[in-house]
């Protein structure tokens, strides 16, 4: 390993290490400044030497420089986040009204048609209803609205969904779901990406496929073996393994029209997600090979049984994933569930299985967004995704149970803070796609094709030059080889990219040091000459720190109608199942909000700051991190009712 990959990969504990050594050196001078007093003496003076203020000047500098800047991210992050919430809680609005009175209209023509209209005020009021149902849709926007003169069966949507050691209600629950989908039959290939580690992970998934295998256009399981060297147990090796199987079974033509989704076992999908998507790759063809599809998450089915400390961290966390979700954003990285397009996967060559992949859905953008440079589309899929809360069963066991909910959900949280791994594989991508800049033609072949090829799917830049691409495919070495010629490297995306990066895996620990710092450094210099012309930063600094504050408690004011309104989208789509038996649904109250808004101070350090540093520490000793499966919650069964109990 070269050095700079090396360091690339623990970029967050050097950059700590960095910002701890500047603020002990700029305090402990001001300690000694205030020691000697700043006054000048002459070179002839008899007296003990005074401290010259100009030694450190440029690290006091760039110390309040930095501090500045960092508080004005911790301004924007918030910020930016509160008009994702609520652009995205708006267009759901309208997306419901305009579905409402399409149906209302619908159900207006099919009454009328069996019925004679000889009333004049009948008349006008079915035009009123279809003027203004028509209105209504026509506000909402195109990428929001499911087009019904699009052939829904052209898609064809492969579902991977990865687990290991999942319980069998949650999967079950999240199957029965997806079954109940209008299109599950025509165009839903489901994907059960087992782990061969797990014990009986094979009659599990079997019982499964037996259990859905009529509710699906098909229904499948792959079993990720246990002895693949450097590739680890989790979800990414798992959406790896499952891709390179399902690939075999797509061909050239269908693969266009292909779309792969990841989704985590707890993931409550709506049938909107899928139409939603589905319309997107028809309406946009030049962009639909190129385009990642992200969705907002919702913590919305187990909010009420877990500790408020927990349930504002996943509020947060569901915070940091819509905050580049806002219409108009070229920066989207997912949170948990995406889409891509068959395509895009064959070309960056599927799934990382190794240690810096743990956070798969973040890694998985990075790669489509480097292999693009840069020009990756992304849309966002107006159709939030139902998660659960992460618990550790200690609903109802008092302080106990407090203890064993917040141990889990800071388990989740190292695991999320160990994605800082991203960081160093993006620096080498870009240093990797600066190099390559110049070369912008790749080829690329399917990816069960390239992977079984011991060349690599390494296609020659002759071949490349000469082949024409008006000719029709034959068979041959080359027959199922795609070419392509990119973009020019997008470096206004490339700076967002960082930008994002540095918010997520940065930013929370450099927050930290820098509050402690800057308040250590107000308090040494309280008193004593502004010589370095710098309190006028820490004092912005201040009135930053305070506006943040008071940005996460308007987030939470805004979240609470983008969670009524998700809530009552999903109930209903549930209602219209049949599946709401058991099926949770976690509402918002005053009183639980009220206590939200106080342990908004408690669940940043908690779950930010605390697991971000021990992740980057942990970092100069190993990469390597083991999976281990969060307790979600599921539907309250009936239990089954044994022999025994009848006797």
């Amino acid at each position: 390993m070269s050095i700079f990959a090396w360091c690339s990969q623990r970029a967050g504990g050097l950059a700590m290490l960095a910002t701890v050594a500047l603020s002990y050196w700029v305090i402990s001078s001001e300690l000694e400044a205030q020691r000697h007093g700043y006054k000048y003496q002459s070179n002839d003076s008899l007296s003990a030497p005074n401290y010259d203020p100009q030694n450190g000047a440029i690290w006091v500098n760039i110390f309040s420089y930095y501090c500045l800047l960092i508080h004005f991210l911790v301004f924007c992050f918030p910020l930016r986040s509160c008009y994702a919430v609520f652009t995205i809680g708006r267009q759901l609005r309208k997306s419901a009204r305009a579905r409402t009175l399409k149906d209302i209209k619908f159900g207006h023509r099919r009454r009328s048609s069996s019925t004679s209209l000889s009333s004049s005020e009948t008349l006008t009021s079915s035009r009123e209803l279809s003027s203004s149902s028509s209105s209504e849709i026509e506000d909402v926007d195109t990428d929001c609205y499911i087009d019904g003169d699009i052939a829904p069966d052209r898609v064809i949507h492969a579902i991977v969904i990865p687990n290991y050691k999942e319980e069998n209600d949650t999967l079950r629950e999240t199957l029965e779901v997806l079954a109940s989908h209008p299109q599950a039959r025509n165009t839903y290939d489901v994907y059960l990406a087992m782990e061969q580690r797990e014990h009986n992970a094979e009659t599990k998934a079997s019982r499964f496929v037996n259990e859905f295998s009529k509710k699906f256009r098909s229904i499948n399981y792959t079993l990720h073996p246990s002895d693949i060297p450097g590739e680890l147990a989790g979800k990414g090796s798992n959406m790896a393994w499952a891709a390179r199987k399902l690939s075999e079974r797509y061909t050239l033509g269908q693969r266009k029209d292909v779309i792969v989704t990841g989704i985590d076992a707890d993931s409550h999908l709506s049938t909107n997600y899928f139409g939603l998507v589905t319309t997107m790759h028809m309406t946009y063809p030049e962009t639909a090979t190129t385009t990642l599809y992200s969705a907002p998450i919702i913590f919305d089915r187990n909010a009420h049984n877990v500790p408020a400390i927990v349930r504002v961290a996943d509020v947060l966390w569901s915070a940091a994933g819509m905050s580049g979700l806002y219409k108009g954003s070229t920066v989207a990285p997912p949170t948990s569930v995406y889409s891509v397009p068959l395509e895009l996967v064959d070309r960056v060559g599927g799934w990382d299985c190794d240690a810096e992949a743990i956070g798969e859905d973040l890694h998985m953008y990075l790669k489509c967004f480097f292999a693009l440079n840069g020009n990756l589309t992304v849309r966002t899929v107006m159709s939030p995704v139902s998660q659960t809360n992460v618990t550790g069963g200690g609903h109802g066991k008092g302080i106990p149970g407090l203890i064993a909910d917040v141990q889990a959900r800071y388990k989740q949280a190292l695991r999320h803070m160990w994605g800082a791994l991203d960081t160093g594989y993006a620096l080498r991508k870009v240093v990797e796609v600066w190099r390559e800049r110049k070369h912008t033609s790749r080829a690329f072949r399917p990816l069960h094709t390239a992977l079984n090829d011991a060349s690599d799917g390494y296609v020659p830049e002759s071949q490349i030059s000469t082949a024409d691409p008006e000719a029709a495919p034959e068979s041959g070495i080359f027959s199922d080889v795609t070419t392509d010629t990119l973009k020019d490297l997008n470096y206004e995306r490339i700076v967002v990219l960082f930008h994002r990066l540095f918010e997520a895996h940065f930013l929370p620990v450099q927050m930290t040091i820098l509050v402690v710092a800057s308040t250590l450094y107000a308090w040494v210099t309280d008193g004593a000459p502004d010589v370095h012309g710098v309190n006028w930063m820490f004092s912005i600094c201040n009135v930053l720190r305070t506006v943040g504050f008071m940005e996460v408690a308007l987030y939470l004011f805004l979240y609470e109608s983008f969670h009524k309104i998700c809530l009552e989208i999903r109930e209903k789509e549930m209602s219209d199942a049949g599946l709401t038996k058991g099926m949770h649904f976690s509402r918002r109250e005053v009183k639980t909000n009220f206590i939200d808004y106080i342990m908004v101070p408690l669940v940043a350090p908690i779950f930010g700051s605390i697991p971000c540093a021990q992740a980057q520490i942990f970092h100069f000793w190993t990469v390597d991190l083991v999976y281990t499966v969060s307790k979600k919650a599921t539907r309250r069964r009936a239990k089954s009712v044994t022999v025994d109990a009848l006797v």
